[in-house]
């Protein structure tokens, strides 16, 4: 079953939570405003149901509430970030604000991140950047559920990438993916409802296709984008390198089977070659390759080409990344954030054990 909630509820509520963990009354919005943005754009498995997650970490001494985040090395265009194990809902705004600081000066801003923990949604940072006319770019690493193609080890997060492009008149495309068939998170909300899954989401811990939702738990992991080498695994597999590498190796942080997990009660790895989960930001200036109006007129006629491209279904159109989170965003202000019973009484967990009051 499932229970409808206002944003505003919801955001006054882990506002609050985050307070009584310490977080300033700045940072507690920030981060707040970072978790919620997932719910609005319809990626609940990202959303407050994470919520007790950041607290279990906060609780055995992961994550820092109140954090010295800062620039440790720079150039006029690019930057490492150490966020002192900081929520990565507040690392992440700190970092791409300077990746677009930087774009607004040079041209463009590229910024990695160590130090930090998990961000959310890579879409909502990625977005920053659109105020500003700019292309923005967001991506993590995660902890190892990923068996890379051809084996039955987890090496790699399921390794998020977000562009967000400004447009004119047209909605901005923002593409906001994960690297894998499918996200942890997905799995998750499966095993919420008892669901199977579907073909070539995940593998036994033989490296056998597996339905079960609660694979990973038993010692299976999650396939790369394209699911086995004849659906092309090895392009996922590559993609979630690139991401672990620009957002880990590149920074400081830790990287392929060493990246901390989510869960609190998962032991962390052993000899750790970086500190904390790594990011990457990046902000491009139109103008700084052609006049911002010129290419966002451009963007449009892309957005209604597209569009207007002939579906094989009727009932199917062609849509453009970004639209569909739009329209979650605008049907979920007008009425509600649906929550899953389950995550429902997590949250008056949460409530009760921060004595903070969630309201059914």
């Amino acid at each position: 079953m499932e229970q409808l909630f206002t944003y505003e509820k919801l955001f006054s509520f882990a506002e609050q939570v985050f307070i009584k963990i310490g977080c300033t009354q700045k940072e507690a919005t920030t981060a707040t405003t970072s978790l919620l943005s997932a719910d609005l754009r319809g990626v609940d498995s990202h959303g407050i149901a994470r919520l007790s997650g950041y607290v279990r970490l906060w609780e055995v001494q992961r994550v820092n509430a109140t954090p010295n985040i800062k620039i440790i090395h720079e150039t006029p265009s690019t930057a490492v970030v150490d966020g002192d194990a900081g929520l990565g809902l507040v690392v992440a705004p700190f970092a791409m604000q300077v990746a677009i600081d930087k774009a607004k000066n040079v041209g463009t801003g590229w910024v990695s991140v160590q130090n930090s923990n998990h961000f959310g949604i890579a879409g909502i940072h990625a977005m920053m950047a659109l105020q500003s006319d700019m292309i923005g770019i967001a991506m993590t690493n995660a902890s190892a559920l990923v068996a890379p193609t051809f084996s039955k080890d987890k090496m790699l997060g399921t390794n998020p990438i977000a562009v967000a492009i400004p447009a004119g008149n047209e909605a901005a495309f923002v593409a906001d993916f994960a690297t894998t068939t499918a996200a942890n998170g997905k799995l998750e909300i499966l095993q919420r409802k008892n669901k199977p899954l579907p073909k070539g989401w995940a593998q036994n811990k033989d490296g056998i296709e597996s339905i079960n939702a609660h694979e990973l738990k038993e010692g299976g992991a999650l396939l790369p984008l394209g699911g086995d080498r004849e659906g092309s695994s090895h392009k996922g597999y590559m993609l979630g390198s690139i991401v672990d590498i620009f957002s880990a190796v590149l920074s400081g942080a830790n990287y392929g089977p060493w990246v901390p997990p989510f869960p609190a009660y998962i032991p962390m790895p052993t000899n750790m070659p970086g500190k904390g989960i790594g990011h990457f930001f990046g902000a491009m200036r139109i103008d700084a390759f052609r006049p911002a109006q010129e290419f966002k007129n451009d963007i449009d006629k892309w957005i209604q080409a597209f569009k207007k491209a002939a579906p094989i279904n009727a009932a199917q159109k062609v849509i453009i990344p970004g639209e569909p989170e739009i329209a979650y965003e605008k049907e979920r202000k007008a009425n509600g954030i649906p929550l899953l019973d389950v995550v429902v009484k997590d949250l008056q967990s949460v409530g009760e054990k921060l004595r903070v009051h969630f309201e059914i």
